[in-house]
């Protein structure tokens, strides 16, 4: 009997990706041991001294403890449990190897200059200064706030918008065992309306191109480039709100760049402090873009003139098993949200999203994820939908 073994397509590449990272590892440490003047170690002779060196430590610990940037890449390639099948599809071996280099480099450079910029969890991670000059600056464009009383009208798409329950034409699509009554579902909650904290757990999600919003994609629908990802939307909901004089903490940390896996962790830290910082804060969105696979996909409305993208909330419960008590209260929030923004344009919200995955919002009792349109929907929809929104919370929060 022979035994014969299959190796797939994803197998080859993930063999790849690792063969080339320890390649370029062994090439980095050679670099970094002998030009680090810090390190106390005595070379008298570079070839046998190194080696006994390298023969006496773990190599990928030491790398991992003294290199930024290598734990996380580490974690994308090894943890094949967290990668997910459609991102191993899409990993480039070479790109890989390249965005390593370049941001082992950089840590490297940063290290020896003592830079203000802040290395964190292998990410780049700059003070708020450096990170609002990455943006274009819009605050100081003049504001353009959204008009009512406009005809409102949902574009026909190709994915139907399925519900569960409804409360008041609030329509609920609820995903978990719970059994939704009016009760859970009456928006009879109020929230201390001191701060406003927009961020982004997939900080590089992005959009479609169009004239004025063109941009080299890091990934599939993805971009480090903060002026053409969800940052940038959240740039203009900040804009908008502040507008309206609200307080925004807008964090525009990359929590899913370089590696995707652990996003919601990294967000975790990121929000945890933020609070710590700002302890009367009660409303807090995550703003992301919708992940369905249909690169069609683009939910909108029309809202006078404008074409805007469609909104959805995703809710989290502690269904899932994780301790949250303020799952019921971010509910009732987003009814109360959607519920005005019902009145004064129908159809800028999609079907609320009930699941049993926490998605960190057992932080405050107006935490939600707002999906803003999908891969389809162009910047310029995206922007428009803030604009929307923003009169809603408006009217909401006073």
């Amino acid at each position: 009997m022979v035994n014969l073994t299959v190796i797939t397509k994803k197998d080859i590449k993930r063999y790849l990706v690792k063969l080339v990272i320890i390649c370029i590892l062994l090439l980095i440490i050679t670099k970094y041991f002998f030009n680090d003047k810090k390190e106390n170690i005595k070379i008298d002779n570079l070839g046998l001294n190194l080696s006994k060196y390298l023969e006496n430590i773990n190599l990928k610990e030491c790398l991992e403890g003294s290199i930024p940037g290598i734990r996380e890449y580490s974690k994308t390639v090894n943890n094949e449990e967290d990668v997910l099948e459609s991102d191993i599809d899409n990993i480039e071996p070479l790109k890989v190897a390249m965005d390593m280099q370049t941001k082992i480099f950089t840590s490297l450079a940063l290290k020896d200059s003592k830079s203000e910029e802040q290395l964190k969890d292998g990410m780049l991670v700059q003070n708020d200064e450096q990170q609002g000059n990455e943006i274009n600056d819009t605050n100081k464009e003049e504001v353009e706030q959204a008009q009512v009383g406009l005809s409102t009208e949902v574009v026909p798409n190709n994915v139907p918008d399925k519900y569960t329950n409804q409360y008041h034409g609030v329509q609920i699509k609820n995903s978990t065992e719970y059994n939704l009554t009016e009760e859970m579902l009456t928006p009879d909650v109020t929230v201390n309306n001191s701060n406003i904290m927009i961020f982004h757990t997939h900080t590089c999600e992005s959009y479609t191109s169009s004239p004025g919003f063109e941009y080299t994609p890091t990934g599939n629908y993805r971009t480090t480039d903060l002026n053409f990802n969800v940052v940038r939307v959240g740039t203009e909901l900040e804009k908008q709100l502040k507008s309206y004089n609200y307080n925004v903490i807008h964090d525009v940390t990359y929590h899913d760049y370089p590696a995707y896996n652990g996003s919601y962790d990294r967000s975790l830290t990121t929000v945890s402090n933020l609070l710590s910082q700002n302890p009367n804060t009660d409303v807090i969105f995550d703003i992301h873009r919708d992940a369905i696979g249909d690169y069609s996909y683009a939910p909108k409305v029309k809202i006078g003139d404008e074409y805007v993208a469609q909104l959805m909330f995703v809710i989290g419960t502690d269904g899932g098993g994780l301790e949250h008590p303020n799952w019921l209260q971010n509910l009732k929030f987003a009814v109360k949200i959607q519920e005005k923004a019902n009145e004064l344009y129908p159809g800028l919200f999609k079907s609320i999203v009930l699941r049993n995955t926490r998605y960190n919002q057992h932080l405050a009792k107006g935490a939600s994820i707002i999906e803003v349109g999908s891969t389809g929907n162009t910047m310029d929809e995206c922007l428009n939908s803030m604009k929307y929104l923003a009169k809603v919370l408006s009217e909401v929060l006073n």
